[in-house]
């Protein structure tokens, strides 16, 4: 039984790059709390945590994504609308803790928080677009 997680090496080479733009995203973000001289170590989360949840989740969404896409592209659409929501889910748990907090750190939590999740969302949705008008 031949089984590869990503046959396209495209695909491969995709989650690569975004695996590699994730590391680094986090780096140059760490490196602008510290610049500007905002106090990261007293958020609710740190940014290494956020950044492997939003991560992770956005790496198996595009795993997802690209593997409906190989087996049935009429799929690719309605996977990427399920696990999208699931993902919701997950993040309106996790960001809990920070909208009930009244912490000074809790405003610049907040707009990084949902500004990071803004960016992964809208990355994700932009290679979907590309995967769906592959086939046009």
């Amino acid at each position: 039984m031949n089984f590869q997680l990503l046959p396209n090496p495209k695909h491969k080479t995709a989650v690569l790059i975004w695996a590699a733009i994730i590391i680094l995203s986090y780096f140059a973000h760490r490196f602008a709390f510290e610049w500007i001289g905002i106090r990261h170590d007293a958020f609710s989360y740190s940014l290494l945590s956020l950044y492997l949840f939003f991560g992770l989740f956005s790496v198996a969404i595009l795993l997802t994504v690209f593997r409906v896409s190989a087996r049935n592209f009429d799929l690719v659409g309605m996977s990427f609308l399920i696990i999208t929501t699931l993902k919701m889910v997950a993040f309106f748990v996790f960001v809990h803790p920070i909208l009930k907090s009244i912490s000074s750190t809790a405003p610049i939590e907040k707009i990084n928080f949902f500004g990071m999740f803004i960016v992964f969302l809208s990355i994700e949705t932009i290679v979907t677009i590309v995967i769906l008008n592959e086939k046009q």
